[in-house]
């Protein structure tokens, strides 16, 4: 029986220079990132951009949810894959980090495609309750994850794709004598949907873990 590699950083920096090139605004994020400290964890893996890119690109996707956007990093990435009238409604709470994302946004000539809203995120899902959508991205505050999902099912049809991100939680989920708050969370949550007959799903061990859902 085969195993999976170990992906280290020469080999990861392999796979990228044979892979999807990102776009230079794509780039430009990732640098202005880099500069924010410790918060530029809360940035998705230039693996899981390209993930997002092919997924969008294959399933014929046009109508996409992001729950958490930071500085727009995950949404350019939805929205650069998305045909010319695809849409893209991202929320997030920070008012600053959305300044951020649009700048980038309007750079790249992507926010025709974006509307982003500004306020907690469960207080958007529920103004959008009447909406559809093809995909959800769902990226933010990890103690709400449970209720983003169950929110986001009321929102996508059959054979609709809600992708989490953060879901092996730096490893932590599977050591079980681990009992920090959000890696419980984290791990109750994984068995949520483990064992939700709604959906079918698989775990991608890309960036932080990445679990892609289609709804049955």
């Amino acid at each position: 029986m085969g195993a999976n590699l170990k992906i280290t950083e020469k080999l990861q920096s392999y796979i990228n220079d044979l892979g999807l090139k990102l776009n230079p605004i794509q780039q430009e994020i990732i640098d202005y990132n880099n500069t924010l400290g410790d918060i530029k964890r809360m940035q998705v893996d230039p693996s899981q951009c390209y993930f997002l890119h092919l997924i969008i690109k294959i399933s014929n996707i046009k109508n996409v949810l992001e729950i958490g956007t930071f500085t727009g990093l995950s949404a350019l990435s939805i929205s650069l894959a998305l045909p010319d009238d695809g849409k893209l409604i991202a929320l997030d709470k920070n008012e600053k980090t959305n300044e951020v994302a649009l700048k980038f946004f309007k750079k790249a000539k992507q926010d025709h495609k974006i509307k982003t809203i500004i306020k907690p995120a469960l207080e958007s899902l529920e103004d959008l309750k009447n909406n559809k959508f093809d995909m959800i991205f769902i990226d933010a505050d990890k103690m709400n994850y449970k209720e983003y999902y169950e929110r986001s099912l009321q929102l996508i049809d059959k054979d609709g794709l809600i992708i989490i991100d953060n879901v092996l939680w730096h490893g932590e989920v599977a050591d079980q004598k681990n009992l920090d708050k959000y890696t419980v969370n984290i791990r109750e949550f994984n068995s949520h949907i483990a064992n939700d007959k709604r959906v079918e799903q698989i775990i991608i061990p890309l960036g932080d873990g990445m679990t892609v859902c289609r709804v049955l």
